[in-house]
């Protein structure tokens, strides 16, 4: 592989302008295809395979008018102190308000909560229901400014009013601190390489990478339905794995130039050397994110190959774009060891034969390994301890911000009709084969009010063929907690006895279903994703290494980092540790997905570093330096880039804290987080510790495997034997002229 990519650098170099129309032309086109494409909307979501999302699909054969999947607004009011809702003034306010609400054409229905008697027992709360034709990310603004100017005229008459559902979701914003993100990343680069030329091609080249992703997910967002986080998710790791990759191409291209090389042959042997273990470490992302799509949940499947994308993208443009601006920039980009004029007036930057931190560092684990290793252990460990306190869960309206009127819609409704309320329960039942419809309807329903935690049981008309009814079910227990969760289980184990009596099946569905089905979905996927992405990638580094341990090392690192980042995750978002400063507005479960998510992305990058800073060791041992010198000469040549890797990394995730929608702010902190375990304490101080313990043990592979695996040359071997048949061919000429 060496061979081949080094061949590629060297043609991208020399057709440089060959290289660059593609890209750009690659650019135009998919930029033309985003602005072009019609507006994506909100995505669907489902669930295959669970119960929740059979009743949903029952109902939406069977109820076809229902718009199931369409926009919602409760609209809460609130009497003023020591008055009722019954009251002639505030009813005739809202009742006003009800009417002025059924007026715009994207409404379907409208209750009065007089008629549908929406009045809390004590008189003090009501509530209006908006039904919409369209889902929240698709209501027209004009429908959305309705909805508020109503609720604003009813807040005159001294009630109070706000709103509740979907029908205010607004799309969210990454904020400012994205670009906060990027400037971090290109000071970082400045600062490693010291040229701003050199510095700013991983930017350019990174930024034109993720538009070209980006691009094409707005232009195919509509046709395959992905919604807006697909390309927030795509962004964010396309974009720290862009500049990355390029950073670790320009780093090994100025050390070619500093033993003398011209800059063709250094940008050949960069992409060669460096471009093989980028390769390598792409690949390990992309199983990891395509790898999602084993837990059967579209959305996800559609991030994770939407992400996946991107970093091929990455990949292609560090082996072709990068060497091509090599040769654009010229001699603008020093050798190793010198600035620009600007930032050090071409002088050396160090004295020759003064040792570098990486290089200190290393010489430092390998004569204190021990020390080190229960150092970095017990630090992960301690990290990792909230992670036993792990709640899982889907955030609705009580999960905002108490400032939003969606919070304050659900608290008042809480207040009037009990925490339950907010998360109702949704019964399907199913009376297709009953010989007594209406009794059937009748059994559930009594069958249900005899259970725990029940607070109401509500039964709808059956639908006109006769055959589906549905039946509400208020719990007395919050949508989120154990005890609602207990209740589904209760009800669907009641299923059975229920459709043996009456031949009725009975299916629980509804948001809070839906909620809890998801997450016991990803609960029961999380070990057979982990093993499927682990045991690819294990193999995947065996190639790569030609060892066993080394991989075996990198994945229980992988297990550390990532248990370490977990904790982190909820000793901020659900214990509320550093909430002010990261901008936590509220408090709660964490994301169900964010698991199984972080797990997937995690690995992926920690295989990024355990790729670029071992790599370099093998390859000094495999050219005859001994185990602890080649751990020291592979510091020397990559501590420095992957430290700015990683803190460019960080930089990038850390951006998305900003965001407005909390699954992009908890995922953002949780890879920035889970970058700083990774790179600073598992790749930089465990991994040479164990290392330097196992010694030439590290490298061991039984013959017979050695035999079987392909040869990949990630060390660059190729090129050695390539360098000697040019000697040769030179030392003949030679001799020949003599």
């Amino acid at each position: 592989m060496a061979t081949f990519l080094y061949k590629l650098g060297r043609l991208a170099f020399r057709r440089r302008h060959f290289v660059a129309l593609i890209w750009v032309a690659l650019l135009t086109l998919a930029g033309v295809g985003a602005a072009s494409a019609p507006a994506a909307g909100t995505s669907s979501f489902s669930i295959p395979g669970t119960e929740a999302q059979k009743a949903f699909d029952l109902l939406e054969q069977r109820n076809p008018g229902m718009s199931a999947d369409g926009a919602t607004a409760r609209v809460v009011f609130k009497a003023p102190s020591g008055e009722k809702m019954a009251d002639a003034a505030n009813k005739a306010t809202v009742e006003k308000t009800v009417e002025a609400l059924g007026d715009g054409s994207e409404v379907t229905s409208v209750t009065d909560p007089f008629k549908t008697k929406s009045v809390s027992d004590d008189g003090t709360v009501a509530y209006a229901q908006v039904s919409y034709k369209v889902s929240g990310m698709e209501l027209k603004d004009s429908s959305k400014d309705a909805l508020e100017e109503a609720a604003k005229e009813a807040r005159t008459g001294g009630m109070t009013v706000e709103i509740g559902g979907d029908a205010l979701q607004a799309t969210p914003e990454t904020g400012s601190t994205e670009i906060i993100g990027i400037a971090v990343a290109a000071v970082v680069l400045v600062i490693t390489f010291g040229s701003l030329i050199a510095a700013g091609l991983p930017l350019l080249t990174a930024l034109i990478g993720v538009g070209i992703g980006i691009s094409t997910i707005t232009a195919l967002a509509k046709a395959l339905d992905l919604g807006t986080t697909t390309s927030t998710l795509a962004m964010m790791i396309g974009l720290a794995v862009g500049i990355d990759y390029a950073l670790f191409i320009v780093s090994r291209y100025r050390a070619e130039l500093a033993e003398g090389r011209e800059r063709e042959e250094a940008a050949g042997r960069a992409v060669g050397t460096a471009g093989s273990a980028v390769v390598f470490a792409g690949l390990t992302v992309v199983i990891a994110l395509v790898g999602l799509s084993v837990v059967n949940i579209p959305v996800l499947t559609k991030m994770g190959i939407a992400a996946a994308g991107t970093v091929v993208i990455a990949v292609l443009i560090a082996l072709t774009m990068i060497p091509a601006m090599l040769g654009y920039a010229g001699k603008k980009v020093q050798p190793a060891g010198k600035k620009s004029k600007l930032l050090g007036g071409g002088r050396a930057a160090k004295k020759e034969g003064k040792p570098n931190m990486g290089t200190r560092w290393a010489s430092f684990v390998v004569r204190r390994p021990v020390a080190v290793l229960l150092f970095g252990v017990v630090a992960l460990g301690a990290a990792a301890i909230p992670a036993t306190s792990l709640e899982l869960g889907l955030g609705d309206d009580g999960s905002q911000p108490t400032s939003t009127t969606q919070r304050r819609a659900y608290d008042t409704l809480s207040e009037g009709f009990g925490p339950g309320f907010n998360g109702p329960l949704m019964i399907v039942a199913d009376v297709k084969s009953s010989d007594d419809p209406d009794a059937a309807v009748t059994t559930v329903t009594d069958r249900i009010k005899g259970l725990d935690d029940v607070v109401s049981v509500t039964p709808s008309p059956l639908n006109e063929a006769g055959d589906t009814a549905t039946i509400t079910v208020i719990p007395d227990s919050k949508p989120s907690s154990i005890t609602t969760e207990d209740l589904v289980h209760a009800i669907r184990g009641e299923a059975g006895d229920i459709k043996a009596d009456t031949g009725a099946e009975v299916l629980v569905t509804g948001t809070t279903a839906m909620n809890i089905d998801f997450s016991q979905k990803l609960n029961d996927a999380l070990l057979p994703y982990l093993a499927l992405v682990v045991g690819l990638a294990f193999l995947l580094l065996i190639v790569v290494f030609r060892s066993i341990l080394v991989p075996l090392k990198a994945a229980l690192g992988f297990l550390l980092s990532v248990m370490a980042a977990l904790g982190a995750v909820v000793a901020v978002f659900q214990w509320g540790w550093l909430a002010g400063l990261l901008g936590v507005e509220e408090t709660g479960p964490i994301m169900s997905m964010m698991p199984i998510f972080m797990v997937g992305v995690v690995f992926g990058l920690a295989m990024d570093y355990e790729v670029f800073l071992v790599t370099r060791m093998r390859e000094a041992y495999v050219h005859g330096e001994k185990p602890n010198q080649a751990i020291v000469t592979g510091f020397n040549h990559g501590a420095r880039v992957v430290t700015a890797a990683a803190v460019i990394m960080m930089a990038v995730f850390g951006g998305f804290i900003g965001s407005t929608e909390s699954m992009i702010k908890m995922i953002g902190f949780g890879l920035a987080i889970a970058v700083f375990f990774d790179a600073f304490v598992v790749r930089m101080a465990i991994v040479p510790a164990v290392l330097s313990l196992l010694g030439k043990k590290a490298w061991w592979l039984p013959k017979w495997l050695d035999r079987a695996l392909p040869n990949v040359d990630v060390e660059g071997e190729g090129l050695r034997k390539l360098d000697e048949e040019r000697r040769g061919e030179d030392e003949d000429r030679e001799l020949v002229r003599v």
